[in-house]
């Protein structure tokens, strides 16, 4: 069965791909990479962090590259002065949110908000930080989640509910306040939902939630949850 396709073109280049493609990944197939923190290949979009706002050609407004699909002419700018100083000013709102302290955090070197504040050019944050002091949970066998370090780019709920299917995490209260919980806001030993899995370690984009006593450089993987859904349509088409 043939797939329709739309042309468009991506900072002045035309492209062609498939019909309803977000532009990040359009952009992505096509070389062209957008910075995200909250989009993961596999995941469904979730458009929180706001990171890969792009400009679209006709509109005063920006749009959120992982949640806006193509369409036929549509004229793509991922790359502007405008666009730079609106993630430099986000990845300061988060980095003055929560605790972060690059030189004693379990991803240094290993973080994506870190990673992205370098490549912005981002040296100082502009806003009032919130010096949080949650509760870390290291109740768990081998598990731990610091709440202090979350973004709330809510990867981890995701993979635990649409790729492990078990939901055990998920969000309470609202904004800046909100954090990840487990179950029915418990410490994560009592969880009986929980199988263990270390799929939330492993797509943490920071040290939220990582494996007690094991670098960090091996837990990462941003691949599973594709890897995983590859598999299991391999086996279902067999």
């Amino acid at each position: 069965m043939s797939v329709s396709t739309v042309k468009l073109k991506i900072n002045g280049v035309e492209v062609t791909v498939p019909e309803g493609t977000m532009i990040l990944k359009a952009a992505k197939d096509n070389g062209t990479i957008i910075p995200t923190l909250c989009n993961l290949e596999g995941l469904t979009s979730y458009g929180g962090c706001r990171l890969c706002l792009v400009e679209i050609s006709g509109s005063p407004k920006l749009f959120p590259a992982c949640s806006t699909p193509v369409s036929a002419g549509m004229e793509v700018t991922t790359e502007s002065d405008r666009l730079k100083e609106y993630r430099k000013m986000t990845v300061q709102l988060l980095l003055s949110e929560r605790t972060h302290i690059c030189s004693v955090c379990v991803a240094n070197d290993q973080c994506e908000l870190q990673s992205l504040a370098n490549q912005l050019g981002v040296d100082h944050v502009m806003f009032e930080r919130q010096w949080t002091n949650d509760e870390i949970d290291s109740t768990h066998d081998f598990l731990v989640i610091d709440r202090n370090r979350c973004i709330l780019c809510t990867r981890c709920i995701r993979v635990c509910d649409e790729i492990e299917g078990v939901h055990t995490l998920d969000l309470k209260l609202r904004g800046k306040d909100a954090q990840v919980i487990m179950d029915l806001d418990d410490h994560w030993v009592n969880s009986c939902s929980c199988t263990s899995c270390r799929k939330c370690a492993k797509v943490c984009p920071v040290g939220a939630i990582y494996i007690e006593g094991e670098p960090v450089f091996h837990t990462k993987n941003k691949d599973i949850a594709e890897f995983i859904l590859a598999r299991r349509n391999r086996k279902w088409r067999q």
